[in-house]
């Protein structure tokens, strides 16, 4: 909580806050600390009702929890605890010095709370008043009193945490521990710690099950049960058949006894297709997510260092990106505004604040001024204006967004900014506005947009009743901006050549990456990224993004071409070098966890050659013949003692990158070796037998399993797990003849898809694709996934920090 938060008490005839309550999808050891912010900004409250989405068994089998099978009650008694201990130690601090502040962090022994609370932003403050005693209205409050009380702590399962874009796709919060565990161990098959291991056929057993398997099957086991729904469950790839166990041997005969609802559930690892969520595919939504600005995160969760198993399994959580946008409504709604009008802002900005901090205490109001004298700044007022016309793609005054949203994730880039701009011409009909712009049908601008949209949002009620159109629109005007689009676009174009290439040789693909590699080296060099990025010039990180997607498709297409990897050791000496040659022209670009603790030395290098250049120039533009110089002519080893330990330092360097890069490209060869093993290798091929008609058809996987799943064609290994009710008949009963057959996911009149490490907009396009061209359009489908995905978290996955290069 924020100062800004008290503004709840502004109405003088309202009582103090006597009770609180907390929606978390942390894990409550993460969310401790916050919780203990909330209760000492507002002091008086002796009733806190906390409701987290991960159950008790979830905080007793996550290894970073110090939680145990108990573990809302033992967070109960927990939170009294230090909460009272928090609230004496400020008392007694505040009688004897006044205003003071207590620096010292709640610390709970044995339990492995001492982490949960040092952060100095974080530390609560029972001394933000001058006395133990509150002014409202009329009444005055005693503070020691109610501290004095024993604070009511309840702690409660709510399992419907999610983000759901619409009411047929969801994914979990960005930010909450089911998404942001590990799904992966630090072994062989390893890619990165947010995507699941290659699958060899071996799930995971026992205690090498990752945090992020036993939470992803909690959620859709509580998601299930609240649905209530009986699920059929079918899995493909080793860690989704991991969760089909542990979600079967969570239901019980109670369970399954039960008339309930069936449904089918398959789940799908991410990493059985990778290169869906690394392409720039035609969805207007995926665009979008990838170019508007996001709200920051927040302060890493503190984690406490008593626990052996972060060192063994990698890092506590993943660091995703936040998925609430922020679309930038100022230069869509607003005009220009005058300097005066900006002047005049700015003193209402600080009269308010004035008037609002004259109760608080001199550290918020020291607070508040120097955040009106920063807002005086031109630059910060443009940043605080944009800050305030900040849209979402729900509007929450009416949730008007929400069948638009839910409309444009079906339609393709072109389809859907159509039908945006038929959406802003009916809600100007509605309103009795005429434009005298001239739209033209089937075609979409920022000229055509922008008009319609500053005419909608010019009276307060027009604003109000169109806000989820508005925001929509001013989110795809926003993407589609030159300035945006033509990166993508240029990513679009270049994914084409590699997948023209791969249908050629091994030697053409390969010349093309290190073309792009080149081109990207030698455009950073030249200057300005934010100008190359609105000419849609690929930058390095880019390059090897689209290196990625190339290693994915040689090994696709060229699965026996090289002895380890796809290509023969010449051609991939070739993009060897050309990477190695990449990052020494420009280390400032690619700050990549494989070259962490190079960084440095690579800058320095090359300021010291940068320095070199200019000195040489300068040199050759005024030429000095001195004769002290012409002493030393002839003499071969005179200048080598000089340069020789620049020169070994420069090869050292150049040695030790080219190591970097050898570990670089074995983890390219571990991308391209996804489809070799064996029974994937039959299963791929079965899958595309049906596509191969169609050359131009680059569906992804999730298009292509539904698409064999509802024509009820087998899926080589698609594995049913059957219930408890099902072993039952298949190791007793069924000897008697009583066999229970193995449904079919065709059969269930609800599919619920969920993919297990993310999913991306294009293939929820393709899903609905694949079941409006089935046999059964009836079927209710419901695709769920770990997070949204754009190339960009998938270059963080596989080649930033959460990589395991």
């Amino acid at each position: 909580m924020s100062p800004l938060d008290k503004v709840v008490d502004w109405n003088s005839t309202s009582g103090p806050a006597k009770k609180i309550v907390v929606i978390t999808s942390r894990l409550l050891s993460d969310a401790h600390r916050y919780i203990l912010r909330c209760l000492s900004a507002l002091q008086t409250v002796c009733s806190c009702a906390i409701f987290t989405c991960i159950s008790e068994t979830g905080h007793s089998a996550y290894p970073e929890s110090p939680l145990g099978p108990d573990a809302y009650r033992e967070y109960e008694s927990l939170l009294v605890q230090d909460y009272e201990e928090l609230a004496g130690k400020s008392l007694r601090n505040s009688s004897h010095a006044g205003e003071s502040t207590v620096k010292e962090s709640v610390s709970a022994e044995d339990e492995g709370w001492s982490q949960l609370t040092t952060s100095k932003e974080a530390t609560p403050n029972f001394s933000s008043v001058a006395s133990p005693q509150k002014l409202y209205g009329d009444s005055v409050i005693d503070l020691t009193e109610d501290v004095g009380k024993k604070l009511k702590v309840s702690v409660h399962h709510f399992p419907l945490v999610l983000c759901p874009f619409s009411p047929r796709f969801f994914v979990l919060p960005s930010e909450g521990s089911v998404a942001e565990a590990y799904l992966s161990t630090e072994h062989d098959n390893s890619i990165s710690f947010g995507l699941p291991p290659i699958s060899t056929g071996t799930p995971a057993d026992g205690e090498d099950v990752p945090p992020g398997a036993i939470l992803t099957a909690q959620f859709l086991y509580h998601l299930a049960a609240k649905m209530d729904l009986k699920l059929e469950i079918f899995s493909l790839g080793d860690i989704s058949k991991t969760v089909g166990k542990l979600l079967t041997d969570m239901s019980s005969l109670y369970d399954v006894g039960r008339r309930k609802r069936s449904a089918g559930l398959l789940l799908i690892d991410r990493t059985l297709d990778l290169l869906t969520p690394c392409c720039h595919g035609d969805s207007l939504v995926d665009r979008m997510f990838s170019s508007l600005p996001r709200r920051e995160r927040m302060s890493p969760f503190s984690q406490a260092k008593s626990s052996q198993s972060q060192l063994k399994l990698g890092p506590a959580y993943l660091q995703r990106s936040p998925l609430t946008v922020q679309i930038p409504l100022n230069n869509s709604l607003r005009e220009e505004t005058s300097s005066f009008d900006n002047f005049q802002l700015v003193a209402n900005i600080e009269a308010f604040l004035r008037g609002w901090s004259s109760r608080d205490s001199t550290s918020q109001m020291v607070e508040l001024v120097n955040l009106s004298a920063k807002l005086s700044d031109e630059m910060s007022l443009q940043d605080f204006q944009s800050d305030l016309l900040c849209g979402s793609f729900v509007s929450t005054e009416n949730f008007h967004g929400t069948p638009y949203l839910e409309a444009i994730l079906e339609r393709r880039t072109k389809d859907g900014a159509v039908l945006i701009k038929k959406w802003l011409q009916e809600s100007l009909r509605r309103e009795n506005m005429s434009l005298n712009v001239k739209v033209r049908p089937g075609y979409v601008s920022k000229s055509d947009l922008q008009p319609m949209i500053k005419a909608l949002a010019k009276s307060q009620s027009s604003l109000t009743k169109n806000k989820g159109i508005i925001q929509l629109a001013a989110a795809a005007l926003y993407a589609l901006d030159e300035s945006h689009s033509a990166k993508w676009d240029a990513f679009n174009s270049a994914e084409k050549i590699l997948n023209v290439n791969a249908g050629d040789t091994s030697q053409s693909l390969a010349a093309q990456i290190c073309d792009l590699i080149n081109k990207s080296a030698f455009v950073s060099s030249q200057g300005n990224n934010k100008l190359d990025a609105q000419r849609g010039i690929l930058t390095l990180q880019d390059a090897l993004l689209l290196t990625v997607v190339g290693y994915i498709l040689a090994g696709e297409n060229f699965p026996s071409s090289g002895t380890v990897g796809p290509f023969s050791w010449q051609e991939e000496h070739f993009m060897k070098e050309a990477i190695v040659d990449a990052i020494v022209e420009n280390p400032t670009v690619a700050k990549l966890k494989f070259l962490q603790g190079l960084t440095q030395d690579l800058e320095a290098n090359f300021n010291r050659q940068s320095e070199e250049k200019k000195e040489g120039l300068s040199n050759t533009e005024s030429v000095d013949f001195d004769d002290d110089d012409w002493g030393s002519w002839g003499d071969e080893d005179a200048g080598k003692d000089k340069n020789k330990e620049q020169v070994y330092g420069d090869m050292q360097l150049k040695l030790e990158l080219r190591d970097r890069a050898d570990n670089l490209f074995k983890f390219f060869h571990k991308l391209s070796s996804l489809k070799k093993n064996i029974s994937f290798r039959e299963w791929s091929q079965a899958l595309e037998s049906k596509f191969n008609d169609d050359p131009y058809s680059n569906k992804g996987l999730l298009y292509k399993v539904l698409s064999r799943v509802l024509a009820k064609h087998e899926v080589p290994g698609l594995e049913y797990h059957s219930s408890t009710v099902g072993r039952l008949f298949k190791s007793g009963f069924g000897r008697f003849g009583l066999g229970q057959a193995k449904p079919s996911l065709a059969d269930q009149d609800v599919i619920l898809v969920f993919v297990v490490g993310g999913i991306n907009g294009v293939e929820v396009r393709e899903a609905q694709e694949a079941l409006s061209e089935s046999s059964r359009p009836e079927v209710e489908l419901i695709i769920g996934g770990t997070t949204l995905l754009t190339p960009n978290d998938m270059f963080e996955l596989l080649l930033g920090d959460c990589s395991c290069v």
